[in-house]
This record gives structure tokens, sequence and C-alpha cells, in this order.
């Protein structure tokens, strides 16, 4: 399998300043447009840690070949 690259950002805001949360656009090499969708978490340091964990797992569930 071929190396892989897992784009990732974090920012933290106020919750009640977030009017809305899009996708981020990402260019590849071949000029095609891929599209990087944004998660939003909230709460305390501690609940967001344990979304994040639960995300992260989730997310690799989606490809169980890797």
């Amino acid at each position: 399998m071929a190396n892989l690259t897992l784009v990732y950002g974090m920012r933290l805001l106020p919750a009640d300043e977030i009017a809305s949360v899009g996708e981020a656009p990402v260019t590849l090499k071949n000029g095609k447009e891929a599209h990087v969708t944004l998660h939003v978490l909230e709460g305390s340091r501690e609940e967001i840690e344990a979304q994040l964990r639960m995300s992260i797992d989730a997310f690799f569930d989606f490809y169980p070949e890797i």
C-alpha cells in the first residue's frame, strides 16, 4: 500500500460565535480537487478530547484495509 497523508486542522473558537462550518478544498497533483469535511466538537476540554478520540477511531473504521 502507498504511503498516506492525513489532512487535518484544528482551531478553538468561542462556541457561541460560530455561524457555519463548510469544507476545505485540497488540490491534487493531477489537477483534480478534493474536499475535506470540517467537523465541530463542543464542550469542555475533557469532552472535546473524548469526542476527538472517538472520531479518530470511527474515521479509521471507514478504511479497514489500512
